[in-house]
């Protein structure tokens, strides 16, 4: 591995958003300990920023980071700070027309992502990638264990990386070395990066593909499909390409240069696996796949999946309350995510009269996507309907006619309450947004976290 602090010492770097999930923060504070000259630009202000804004300020502070250079612009971006950089860095969700990266393109300064840019500096480490519009989290985190849990077997260091809650990539490269093995999960912003870089991961996975992120791409699905399929168009002949089956049709054999598998949940069957769902026995067909390629053996993948505990908001069992199970399925952000959720939780044994028992609570900010088969799907599947505030819910409930019970409240507490009134023991409370949690929230994990708090305070 090269000299990490030297690629990046006395550099002049300018973060474009500094974020409050912990990856901005993550790698600001990485890049300021390797001594670079900093920028960090964000719209939100100090005060919105403050957690983060605290730890690098006291970062300067200490006698023993005499070298990190930090200057904040916050609460606006200006032009002069995409001039004169060797680099810049920027987090998701910059909008593809900005005027700030045309400026450092203008000027010849390289735009950088954290996860690419790992990828750029660490070339001996081996990059397993995930994505899809659904599922990429629960593949990664299975792949990641899988293989975790073969450390020993495969003789190498298993980290794990990319869009997960709180994770920084480009600080592994304090740790790993070459021949250690990254998993990643990357979304459509991070793979940007890659697409930049005209790189794609030696083995990646492409779970589904439905509309999402549509206010960002101008509802074009060409340009969304553009960037997720930077996870292949890169890879060479001795690359690898796992897809669950639904992604076929959107595979052009001439562009995916390397071996293509097709998963078969078939050939999961007889795996213990507690996480309800169809396509959640794909995204595990597809971590088998991988495990397979390092030549675990069948008894081992199965142990590993046999302790794995799922994930946190992804049809996650948070607790049985007077014979009431409650799920988290908080980052069910679209509709077709939440109706994924609403018919996972609804399969019954072929031998009983099917009866609604979903209590589904939803709601938020909207990302117009079109919502005709979730209204459809809630008076099939469901005995009843509670609604958060935003501007997608208020879209949802004039555009649709419900059949069953439906209840609009000021909040997640407030929703809570109500679904409760509306249930009886054997019923399910599923909380599955299936819209953006701006507004109401920073961001989802704060409307992950809430949600749980106010479960956990059950008795």
């Amino acid at each position: 591995m090269k000299n990490y602090k030297q690629q990046f010492r006395g550099k002049k770097i300018t973060i474009m958003g500094l974020g409050l999930l912990g990856r901005g923060l993550g790698y600001t504070k990485f890049l300021a300990e390797c001594g670079a000259d900093l920028i960090v630009t964000d719209l939100k202000t100090k005060e919105q920023l403050k957690t983060s804004v605290k730890v690098l300020e006291n970062l300067v502070k200490k006698q023993s980071f005499h070298e990190a250079k930090v200057k904040f612009v916050l609460g606006e971006h200006r032009l002069e700070d995409f001039q004169n950089r060797d680099m810049i860095i920027k987090a998701a969700g910059v909008p593809l027309d900005s005027i700030y990266i045309a400026e450092a393109k203008k000027n010849n300064i390289s735009v950088e992502m954290d996860v690419s840019l790992f990828a750029k500096c660490a070339p001996g480490v081996m990059i397993i990638g995930v994505t899809g519009t659904r599922g990429k989290s629960m593949t990664t985190t299975l792949i990641y264990e899988i293989l975790k849990a073969n450390e020993k077997f495969l003789k190498k260091n298993i980290y794990v990386g990319g869009n997960l809650r709180g994770v920084a990539t480009l600080p592994l490269l304090k740790k790993v070395k070459d021949g250690d093995i990254l998993v990643c999960e990357l979304d459509s912003w991070q793979l940007q990066g890659f697409g930049d870089a005209k790189i794609s991961p030696h083995i990646s996975i492409f779970t589904s593909f439905m509309p999402d992120h549509m206010n960002y791409y101008k509802d074009s699905m060409e340009k969304y499909f553009d960037d997720k399929a930077n996870i292949f168009k890169y890879q060479n002949k001795n690359d690898i390409l796992i897809i669950r089956p639904g992604i076929k049709e959107f595979i052009k054999k001439e562009d995916a240069k390397g071996k293509l598998i097709v998963v078969n949940r078939k050939n999961i069957e007889d795996y213990s696996f507690t996480v309800p769902g169809k396509f959640q026995q794909e995204n595990l067909a597809c971590a088998v796949e991988v495990a397979k390629l390092f030549n675990i053996s069948e008894s081992k993948i199965k142990n590993a999946v046999k302790n794995f505990k799922g994930l946190e908001g992804r049809i996650q069992l948070l607790k049985t309350y007077k014979g009431i199970k409650i799920y988290n399925d908080n980052n069910a952000t679209t509709p077709e995510a939440t109706m994924a959720g609403i018919e996972a939780l609804s399969i019954i044994p072929k031998d009983k009269k099917f009866e609604n028992k979903i209590i589904l609570i939803c709601g938020g900010s909207d990302k117009n996507l079109p919502l005709e088969d979730l209204a459809k799907g809630i008076n099939k599947f469901c005995k009843a309907v509670v609604t958060i505030p935003g501007a997608g819910t208020s879209r949802l409930v004039s555009s649709s006619k419900f059949l069953v019970t439906s209840e609009q409240t000021k909040g997640i507490k407030e929703a809570v309450t109500k679904a409760l009134k509306l249930s009886k023991k054997g019923d399910i409370i599923l909380f599955s947004p299936a819209f953006a949690s701006f507004g109401m929230f920073n961001n989802e994990y704060e409307r992950n976290d809430l949600f749980m708090k106010i479960i956990r305070r059950l008795k």
